[in-house]
């Protein structure tokens, strides 16, 4: 198995191919250690010391370090742990986890069922390149609330990738949007 990797925007975080799929679909966002317990992948990284954040893609994996951290220091481990999770033949993540890392639905207007069908053809490819994602989150009086996961979360182009990227974007399409702004989830 040969991992290739990334780097993202963001010089915290490291973005790692495995050849292969990571999650069916969707993808998946651990901040923290805390909530890793669904996910064999993410806990096996989040043992490596110095691992902050752990995000799951289709085809990716996206880790966020401290900042004492060196990569030089921590990328072999990294590379180690994402391989032995694939020799185990385990899943990503397991049963009632995935379930809760999937996509919220629920009765959507018009303009959000717009917003959303943007974000998934034009916002997210370009972000999952970068090791990242964003979510859906709310539609209030023509503000978007979207949250950055992954090597966006955090990222110092961050803001600049959600006012004139997507801002623009979505006020192009759809004139009832005038504000997008982040959300902390």
């Amino acid at each position: 198995m040969f991992i290739q990797t990334e780097s993202t925007p963001n010089p915290a975080t490291l973005k790692f191919l495995p050849g292969q799929a990571v999650l069916e679909a969707g993808t998946a966002d651990f901040p923290g250690p805390e909530g890793a317990a669904g996910s064999p992948l993410a806990q096996r990284i989040f043992a490596v010391e110095g691992v902050r954040g752990v995000f799951l893609g289709t085809d990716f994996v996206t880790v966020t370090k401290d900042e004492a951290t060196a990569w030089e220091h921590i990328k072999p481990a990294l590379l180690g742990a994402i391989m032995e999770h694939y020799q185990s033949g385990q899943p990503a993540i397991i049963g009632e986890a995935e379930a809760a890392h999937a996509a919220h639905d629920g009765p959507d207007s018009e303009i959000v069922n717009q917003i959303k069908q943007l974000l998934d053809t034009r916002v997210r490819p370009a972000v999952a390149q970068d090791g990242g994602d964003i979510t859906f989150h709310g539609f209030d009086r023509g503000v978007v609330y979207l949250h950055m996961q992954g090597a966006c979360a955090g990222c110092p182009s961050s803001t600049l990738t959600l006012k004139m990227g997507i801002e623009n974007l979505l006020r192009h399409y759809i004139p009832e949007v005038t504000e997008v702004r982040p959300v902390a989830e």
